[in-house]
């Protein structure tokens, strides 16, 4: 496979993975509602205005609806230009949903310009990488907690894969492996790469240093460190400290470069990062609020 050309250069357009975020804007698409793991610091609800995390959309939108919004959005002589990126963050996992694709293959059509990218927990990376390159993504994050299955199986409940569900440490292996292939195959295909690891005090901090590591060494471009938001099954655990967060960042910035900026946006984030529009109002009424 090809690497596509022009990646590294377009990445100065990209906010999340190192570009100018007080300039450049991205919009989330929250088309893909479906998800196939059960991760514990989840909590999926689609009805939370006043919240900011993954997972979090105020509706679902089909494709044609998407790419509406885009449409509109670019549209505003205020908020359009700042708009580089378009994500598909969820709320579920983008891969598992086939309305991801042909939101990408819409957008595509209109706005070639733009650039595309997606968020994805990886266990069907190596299945989808043809579509992947059909659709012309240039970005991919992927969300990658543990590389020791023991480790894993502490914060995957189940995995559902070719409609069996598997538990464990059967499941944590079967989601890091497909995981490490897909990022492998991905840096082969010229997307740029950026790993999401979420901190569980407790649970996957010596994990981290080995992750970084191995996904260096597959081709990823930068990693992002995201303190535990504490809800669903890890509820009862305290966030790590801003301090112990730094200090991980720091120790392994030696390794891989490290995006410090993340807001762990929802699935439905629209404008520069920390400055989204809000989700409360008609879309008509917040562009005529905005300014550059």
């Amino acid at each position: 496979m090809a690497k596509r050309c022009g990646s590294m250069a377009n990445i100065q357009g990209h906010p999340c993975f190192g570009g100018n975020h007080h300039k450049n804007g991205r919009m989330h698409l929250a088309v893909a509602p479906r998800c196939n793991i059960k991760c514990g610091y989840c909590n999926r609800r689609h009805d939370c205005a006043n919240e900011s995390r993954p997972g979090v959309t105020s509706r679902l939108l089909t494709p044609v609806e998407a790419a509406a919004k885009v449409r509109e959005v670019m549209a505003s002589p205020a908020i359009g230009p700042l708009i580089k990126v378009v994500g598909i963050a969820g709320p579920g996992d983008p891969l598992h949903n086939e309305e991801t694709f042909e939101t990408f293959r819409l957008i595509g059509e209109e706005f070639p310009h733009l650039i595309k990218c997606l968020s994805t927990n990886g266990l069907l990376l190596p299945d989808r990488m043809p579509l992947l390159e059909e659709i012309g993504l240039h970005s991919l994050t992927v969300t990658l907690n543990a590389l020791d299955p023991r480790v894993g199986s502490r914060i995957y409940s189940h995995v559902c894969h070719d409609g069996a569900i598997h538990r464990g440490e059967a499941g944590a292996a079967l989601l890091i492996a497909n995981q490490l292939e897909g990022i492998r195959q991905a840096a082969q295909l010229g997307l740029t790469i950026k790993i999401n690891t979420v901190l569980i005090p407790g649970v996957n901090d010596d994990e981290i240093p080995a992750i970084s590591r191995k996904v260096r060494e597959l081709g990823a471009f930068v990693m992002n460190i995201m303190p535990l938001i504490p809800q669903a099954d890890f509820a009862h655990l305290p966030p790590p400290t801003p301090e112990r967060l730094d200090a991980l960042r720091l120790e392994n910035e030696k390794t891989i470069s490290q995006f410090k900026h993340c807001r762990q946006c929802r699935s439905d984030a629209v404008g520069l990062i920390g400055q989204d529009l809000p989700v409360d109002q008609p879309a008509q009424e917040l562009l005529a609020t905005q300014t550059v």
